[in-house]
């Protein structure tokens, strides 16, 4: 073998090595630019996650906030307490139903809006634009407010062009929650809308344009073109909509005055909200809002997974 045969097959060898990493090496690269947001999330989440499991295993109650008693470790004792209740199970299945409702229609209209946005022109797509930001960016009380202002029995303009004369929306159990469903939807779609049409402008318009050309209709081009493209910002959006709508507090609390009559209307939220502050339960509140991340967390993995199943990238 001559030598510049041997020099070549150094040189071939030594292209067919990988290249040996620098001291921290790409696996860490990542961690150390995300460093600091975690240090930031690690404060103002950690933290008050470990407070809360703690209390939720102590007997914390208003007397051992005032130091008149000691807090004892309770173990499991909150959360037997907690699953006992029949009043739990009762709001725990109409959360879950109110929330799937809200993310459903959440993404129904967000996503028929944004298909919307790429059909009209310049001018109506500024408005619309517009008015879903002012919508995104009000307030959960005022938007609550407004609302029930637009709903009122009395004074609002609903019942008049609908001829409902003094009709109360948040006097029956179902319709109080339809109202609060809608406010949730008009809060909320803004969010799903813009995401998606940026999803949507960046999906190349030859692909639409040859679907357009074999005759699909528009659902056709959604269902079996732009859907798939778009899995994984639909992915984001649809973990988004359970996490804010499993949670919701506000528009409850407020449009049915802390639950409605009886307590019809409660959604696990308030119902925490009511066990710690109302009635000084704090370890009860606490075990609920433990039972609310854990659901959270649940049903965000059991998405992940189904959805890498299916050998989607994520």
């Amino acid at each position: 073998m001559t030598t510049h045969d041997a020099l070549a097959e150094r040189g071939t060898v030594a292209k067919a090595r990988p290249a040996r990493q620098g001291r921290h090496g790409p696996g860490w690269t990542p961690w150390l630019y995300l460093a600091p947001a975690l240090v930031v999330l690690g404060g103002l989440l950690v933290y008050p996650i470990y407070q809360l499991g703690l209390i939720s295993f102590l007997e914390y109650t208003q007397a051992q906030v005032s130091g008149g008693e000691p807090t004892t470790f309770q173990g499991l004792g909150n959360y037997a307490t907690l699953f006992a209740d029949e009043q739990f199970w009762q709001v725990l299945l109409a959360t879950v139903v109110f929330a799937a409702a809200c993310v459903v229609s959440t993404l129904a209209v967000g996503c028929a809006l944004a298909v919307l946005l790429t059909r009209v022109r310049a001018l109506p797509r500024l408005a619309l634009m517009l008015a879903a930001l002012g919508a995104w960016a009000t307030p959960a009380v005022t938007g609550s407010t407004v609302w029930l202002l637009l709903f009122d029995p009395d004074f609002g303009p609903v019942n008049r062009v609908l001829g409902l004369g003094d009709h109360s929306w948040t006097y029956g159990r179902l319709s109080a929650f339809a109202l609060v469903l809608l406010e949730v939807v008009w809060c909320s779609f803004p969010f799903v809308m813009v995401t998606v049409y940026a999803g949507i402008r960046a999906v190349p318009s030859e692909v639409l344009e040859a679907a357009s050309l074999d005759g699909a209709s528009q659902w056709r081009i959604w269902r079996s073109v732009l859907a798939p493209m778009l899995r994984p910002i639909l992915v984001v959006v649809t973990i988004q909509s359970v996490i804010w709508d499993f949670k919701v507090f506000t528009q409850i609390y407020v449009m049915t005055n802390g639950g409605g009559i009886a307590g019809q209307n409660l959604v696990l939220n308030v119902y925490a909200y009511q066990k710690a502050f109302a009635s000084s339960q704090y370890s009860l509140g606490s075990a609920i809002g433990v039972v609310m991340l854990v659901i959270l967390l649940a049903v965000t993995l059991v998405y992940l997974r189904l959805l890498r199943r299916q050998g989607e990238e994520l």
